[in-house]
C-alpha cells in the first residue's frame, strides 16, 4: 500500500482556521528545525573529513609498514650453520 505525502499547509490561505498564536509557534518550531538541520550538516561534514583524516592515516602507516619490511635485509644472507661434531666427552 503506497502512501502519499502530506499536503504542504499554506498559512497564507488557513491563517483565518487557526488562531494566531498557533501561528506563531509553528513559525518557531519551523525556525528551530531549520537551525537545527544547518548544525546537523556542519557536523556531518566534519565527521566525514574525521573520518577521511582517520582513513588516511591508518594506510599511511600501513604504507610505511609494508615499505620498511621490504627493506629488511637481514634474512637474505642467512645461511644455517654447520653442524659440527661433538668431541666425545672423556
Amino acid at each position: 500500500m503506497e502512501q502519499k505525502p502530506m499536503e504542504k499547509v499554506d498559512l497564507s490561505k488557513e491563517s483565518g482556521l487557526m488562531h494566531k498564536s498557533t501561528v506563531d509557534y509553528m513559525k518557531i518550531v519551523e525556525q528551530q528545525n531549520l537551525e537545527r538541520v544547518q548544525r546537523l550538516k556542519k557536523i556531518k561534514a566534519r565527521n566525514g573529513i574525521t573520518g577521511l583524516a582517520l582513513g588516511a592515516i591508518a594506510f599511511g602507516i600501513y604504507g610505511y609498514s609494508i615499505a620498511a619490511i621490504k627493506q629488511e635485509t637481514f634474512l637474505d644472507d642467512f645461511e644455517e650453520p654447520e653442524l659440527v661434531p661433538k668431541k666425545e666427552a672423556l
